[in-house]
């Protein structure tokens, strides 16, 4: 049995240390902020190929009872109204699972209290500042003075990854897309006054998408009567909208959509509190996943742009496959057994998820509009669609039907 130091509490943090234990070995989170982050953040949508995931974790038929299906989504035209192509998000898993919209509160509450349950221990307040690397072990040092020992140590921190540096200190910093990211849930009740007479023109379960004249963004209702959106601004290069009150951020992002044939203005109005816009970022390509005892997952090694639909997806995916590439590892193993180990969790991660990356970036290009190509771009936007639908029915088994094997022996460089 392997200790292993897990750094990050989030999603892809809580679902490695899962997998570590279901491969037989003890693990303890370590997390910087000072409580659980319980109704923290935005929403998310989890794809099939996350459930199928978390299938392995024992956790599909809890995750599906969370949010709402949203298997369908539908693109229009802002500046007309026009509609574009409908696509099919990710297909159905055999037992019926579709991919479900939720809050990221939702699916972290659920990942923590599972790992609870399980006897994973979770520390907060423990923000990690070094690691300091021996023969049979590593021990990381942490802000507080307090230090923990381990036989390898995992970074699950994120896009500004404490561990990433420690790996390789001429680790790239994340790569800028020039858009925002914002948005809001409105409450049924809140719906049902302000929003009465408003046609939302799509039913629960399907993504509304809309390249409007200044800014894209994309509402859905959800069966219990809640209207949940988000939008994309372009990325402002005075003042930081994050900066502004409640009321400025809405006159603000209600001036971009103003213009738009569509309910936007209306349902900006409507929601109580908007998510303060933070900027959207990705990694093209991380060069080292792992060095000695420590490795990375999610985030901290291949952050992909929310426009690929798959950030908690493939973190979960990597929680899955490292856990696996570690079954057997002992603590008597030497620094290049477990080197061999990580190389065969990257060697079988990097491709897909660098595929990813790219996929999230090049969904996130057709949302950077100006006014001087936007009327062009509208112009040829329902032949380019047409295509990707055609690409879709065809070639996105690689993205969505992807399955990891738990029971498959991954070759070692050391056998």
């Amino acid at each position: 049995m392997l200790t292993c130091l897990v750094i990050g509490s989030g999603v892809a943090g809580l679902s490695t240390a899962l997998s570590l234990q279901k491969a037989g070995h003890s693990a303890t989170v370590f997390e910087a902020h000072n409580g659980p982050s319980d109704g923290v953040g935005a929403f998310l949508t989890l794809a099939v190929n996350g459930f199928d995931a978390l299938d392995t974790l024992g956790l599909k038929e809890q995750a599906a009872q969370l949010g709402f299906s949203t298997p369908l989504m539908s693109m229009y035209l802002g500046s007309t109204g026009r509609h574009l192509i409908d696509f099919d998000f990710g297909g159905t898993l055999p037992d019926g699972t579709t991919a479900r919209t939720m809050t990221r509160s939702e699916l972290y509450t659920l990942l923590r209290e599972e790992a609870l349950r399980r006897g994973i221990r979770i520390e907060h307040g423990r923000r990690l500042i070094r690691v300091e690397e021996l023969p049979d072990g590593v021990t990381a040092v942490f802000d507080d003075g307090t230090s923990a020992r381990g036989d390898l140590l995992v970074g699950a921190d994120g896009l500004r990854s404490a561990v990433r540096p420690l790996i390789d200190p001429a680790s790239p910093a994340p790569r800028t897309i020039p858009l925002l990211n914002t948005g809001g849930i409105i409450p049924a009740n809140t719906a049902a006054l302000a929003l009465k007479d408003v046609d939302l023109g799509v039913s629960p379960g399907r993504m509304k998408m809309v390249f409007g004249k200044r800014c894209f963004y994309c509402y859905m209702p959800s069966p219990d009567g809640r209207i949940w959106w988000f939008a994309n601004p372009l990325q402002r290069s005075s003042a930081d909208p994050a900066l502004l009150g409640q009321e400025e951020l809405k006159s603000w992002l209600t001036g971009l959509v103003a213009g738009d044939r569509t309910p936007m203005a209306a349902l900006i109005r409507a929601t109580e509190d908007i998510i303060k816009p933070y900027s959207t970022f990705d990694f093209p390509s991380v060069p080292r996943w792992h060095r000695g005892r420590m490795v990375l997952v999610g985030d901290a090694a291949h952050a992909a742009s929310p426009s690929s639909g798959q950030g908690a997806s493939m973190a979960i995916e990597d929680a899955v496959t490292l856990g696996r590439a570690l079954r057997g590892a002992t603590s008597d193993d030497k620094e290049a057994s477990l080197a061999a180990r990580f190389a065969a969790y990257e060697a079988e991660r990097r491709p897909r998820a660098e595929t990813v990356v790219a996929w999230g970036r090049r969904n996130s290009e057709p949302k950077v509009r100006n006014q001087f190509t936007r009327v062009l771009q509208d112009l040829a936007m329902r032949a380019i669609f047409r295509g990707l639908a055609r690409k879709a029915a065809d070639n996105f088994d690689w993205l969505y039907g992807h399955h990891i094997d738990w029971d498959a022996v991954p070759e070692f460089a050391d056998r």
